[in-house]
């Protein structure tokens, strides 16, 4: 089981691969659009129309993943932080309700107002 609680993924960058996207293609509902994946050295995050799906990849041959849907409809509140001149990496905060705070640091050049914008609007 994935601790959630104050779940931390760092320094996740945007990607165009169909490596990510293929791994969690299975689980998306009818009509679930992927809006943008983002992967870290291990760990990566979908977003969808819909919710955020977190794999984390875990062991030695990184077969072993574990799969995480946090949908939109359980946010209570985020916060957004753009990168800066000294500061180029983003931040987003997502509170969850019956879960807790899951955090997403995101290099720079991320759209994070894009991201938090459509997870606040499909409620």
């Amino acid at each position: 089981m994935t601790d959630l609680e104050n779940m931390l993924f760092l320094k996740l960058r945007p990607v165009t691969d169909s490596r990510l996207t293929e791994q969690v293609t299975p689980l998306l509902c009818e009509g679930e659009a992927i809006l943008q994946p983002f992967q870290g050295l291990r760990d990566g995050v979908v977003f969808t129309d819909r919710r955020v799906i977190a794999v984390n990849t875990q062991g030695f041959t990184r077969k072993k993943k574990t799969f995480v849907s946090l949908p939109y409809s359980r946010i209570q509140a985020f916060s957004a932080e753009s990168a800066g001149v000294l500061d180029l990496d983003s931040e987003m905060q997502l509170w969850f309700a019956g879960l807790g705070l899951v955090t997403f640091e995101l290099i720079a050049g991320a759209d994070v107002a894009g991201l938090a914008g459509s997870s606040g609007r499909r409620r």
